[in-house]
């Protein structure tokens, strides 16, 4: 098996991951992935393609990301794992898609708009 790329997004952070057969390493911007996540949510995020498709084991995984924080970088991590899953074996589609792990979330922060103290609040009216 060629190494397969895929990429995800979440917020504003940004995953390249690149997938190979090997032992189940997960090496995220060139640290392992328990020193790069340091809380246990965040590793099971990332992992949770893996564990849904029963497939812990069988891959090796190299992740650059960045941007956005560490929760929405483990998001992004784990939308482009899924999509991998889904490269290398179609059946995987039937397991991930109803969990949502296919779907790109899609809120990020509104822009301040010109005017405006912030996004959507104003500044206070006055009469006179």
């Amino acid at each position: 098996m060629e190494i397969i790329h895929k990429i995800g997004r979440r917020k504003t952070a940004v995953a390249r991951v690149y997938v190979s057969e090997g032992k189940g390493n997960i090496t995220v911007n060139q640290r392992d992935l328990n020193d790069y996540f340091p809380t246990a949510t965040l590793q099971y995020k990332v992992k949770q393609p893996f564990a849904l498709t029963e497939n812990e084991e069988a891959y090796d995984v190299s992740v650059n990301v960045y941007g956005g924080g560490i929760t929405g970088q483990a998001e992004a991590i784990r939308l482009a794992l899924s999509r991998v899953m889904c490269e290398i074996d179609e059946e995987h589609r039937l397991v991930l898609k109803p969990e949502g792990l296919l779907t790109r979330d899609p809120r990020m922060v509104e822009r301040k708009k010109f005017g405006q103290k912030k996004a959507r609040k104003k500044f206070q009216f006055s009469k006179r």
